[in-house]
């Protein structure tokens, strides 16, 4: 399937939505609209989900083309969103929406092909039960800091982890802004003006498409440069980066809180950084918000609770 993101999933509403279509074809695996979308707020919020699926494939996964969406980046996509600590609501609707996702890829390839492709999404509701058992949706304040990150970033089993962990832990980015890291973002080595000592400067684009520099200590960026240098570019997926950080967090026998909890624990670092550079308290915590590449200061100060 070619085309832009929008015109992709513009093509699979085409096949599984059918205005008035009644409850009793939609569950009648003998009739056309067997599993089929008639109500257009249903519809728009599947596609919503669809897209921003779509995005994170392009930039995390280079995927343009909807139909070699496989289980395997459903599961990645439910992991990387179950990190993010969302409500129990908001995970079932991702669910749901990849379901319906599944269902639409099959009638589409019948339509193209003549016979429906395989696809098997059932991993998104494995990971939303996973999710629920453990307690991994919002049901109130959680705080997600490591009271010993270093501990825990030292012991992870890949060198490239350990890399984007202290690229998370110093640099207050998100997973995506230093999971793929290539020569142009490489900034070369500054001052930073609050602390006074030499960082090496990254530039990141993150969530809703904000671009901006990251500082990160002067020993990790000359390891990135170095892996960029010898590879075209530093590159790990999210899911052995999860699945390393909760393994060590087992062995060491401490809570995990995922790679959020690096950004998490940088958040209070950095603040304090500020207050200690002669900042006020309100001032820290907007700065801090927009180098989070976020606006307002009350974001900062969830990450302080």
């Amino acid at each position: 399937m070619r085309g832009s993101i929008d015109w992709q999933t513009a093509e699979l509403v085409k096949v599984i939505f059918v205005e008035g279509a009644k409850k009793e074809e939609r569950v009648d695996p003998s009739h056309p609209h067997y599993q089929c979308v008639a109500s257009y707020k249903a519809m728009e919020t599947y596609r919503s989900v669809w897209k921003n699926f779509g995005h994170y494939l392009k930039e995390q996964c280079q995927i343009k083309d909807f139909e070699q969406i496989t289980g395997e980046y459903i599961e990645v996509y439910m992991l990387y969103k179950i990190e993010y600590y969302p409500s129990k609501s908001y995970l079932q609707k991702l669910s749901a929406s990849l379901g319906k996702l599944e269902i639409a890829l099959k009638r589409y390839t019948l339509q193209k092909y003549g016979e429906a492709r395989h696809y098997d999404f059932k991993v998104r509701q494995i990971q939303l039960n996973l999710a629920r058992n453990l307690d991994r949706v919002y049901d109130g304040y959680h705080s997600r800091v490591y009271k010993d990150p270093k501990k825990l970033i030292d012991s992870l089993s890949d060198p490239k982890h350990r890399l984007c962990a202290l690229m998370q832990l110093f640099g207050i980015t998100r997973f995506e802004g230093a999971s793929m890291i290539r020569a142009e973002q490489m900034h070369g080595y500054k001052v930073d003006p609050i602390t006074h000592k030499e960082v090496g400067v990254i530039e990141t684009k993150e969530k809703g498409g904000k671009i901006g520099d990251v500082y990160v200590d002067t020993d990790t960026y000359r390891q990135i440069e170095e892996i960029i240098e010898k590879e075209g570019k530093f590159k790990i997926s999210y899911k052995s980066y999860a699945d390393d950080i909760r393994n060590t967090c087992t062995k060491l026998k401490i809570e995990c809180h995922g790679s959020h909890g690096f950004r998490w624990t940088a958040a209070q670092r950095r603040v304090r950084e500020y207050q200690r550079a002669g900042y006020s308290y309100e001032e820290s915590l907007q700065a801090v918000s927009w180098e989070m590449k976020h606006f307002r200061s009350s974001i900062t100060e969830h990450y302080l609770c």
